[in-house]
């Protein structure tokens, strides 16, 4: 029997913005050809390769948890959900670029998901702003992901980028932006592949890995 490390994340945002494509491409390496809305939660596994060629190198299966339902749920819904939060060891906030209702709900699933108990801890929204410092003091890294960036019209790219740039600084997390349908947003040795792989390393890293007490997963 040999062990390797499960390191939980939590893939977040509105229906219709492309996660289940993303996580397909993230998992698989391959446009997603027929998406179908997601009901509940749907489990698809990355394995990645931690400090890749060096004398400590390890590997762990990345379980990407994309989370259906909309950020406006009953709130019987929302409690089912929290089912999902528990055990995080990272979270993908994931927006639609044409869509700035999906941008703007990210606040409110990322308060979801980190303040899932009765007693919010950590991230606190008053008069609709961030509170940057508690934000910053969060202990669960963090990754933007902006989708659908081919449909952007070239003179509103600006625009957009640059609201996705404050996104990125309310939430302390690094951003990508890309197209599901096109892999080469992700070929390696891209920017979008670095950015990534950091993502995952803070997770996979050894400090990382005794901060959020990982668990471990066998196989045959």
């Amino acid at each position: 029997m040999a062990s390797l490390d499960r390191v939980k994340v939590l893939v977040l945002g509105d229906s219709g913005v492309g996660k289940s494509s993303l996580v397909h491409l993230l998992c698989q390496n391959q446009v997603l050809g027929n998406p179908s809305w997601t009901v509940g939660c749907s489990v698809d596994v990355r394995v990645q390769d931690y400090k890749e060629g060096t004398p400590e190198e390890k590997t762990f299966y990345i379980e990407l948890w994309d989370v259906g339902g909309s950020v406006g749920s009953a709130s019987s819904v929302k409690s089912t959900r929290a089912v999902f939060y528990n055990s995080v060891n990272g979270i993908i906030l994931v927006h639609d670029l044409t869509n700035k209702k999906s941008s703007q709900n990210l606040y409110r699933w990322s308060l979801e998901a980190l303040n899932k108990d009765s007693s919010p801890t950590g991230v606190i929204v008053s008069n609709g702003d961030y509170d940057r410092e508690q934000f910053a003091e969060n202990p669960v890294p963090l990754l933007l992901i902006g989708t659908k960036f081919d449909q952007i019209p070239e003179n509103k790219r600006n625009e957009v980028l640059n609201r996705t740039a404050f996104l990125s600084e309310d939430f302390n997390a690094e951003e990508i932006n890309l197209d599901c349908t096109n892999p080469r947003y992700l070929a390696a040795g891209t920017s979008n592949a670095v950015k990534l792989s950091r993502f995952f390393d803070k997770m996979t890293g050894f400090t990382d890995r005794k901060r959020f007490n990982f668990k471990s997963l066998h196989y045959d």
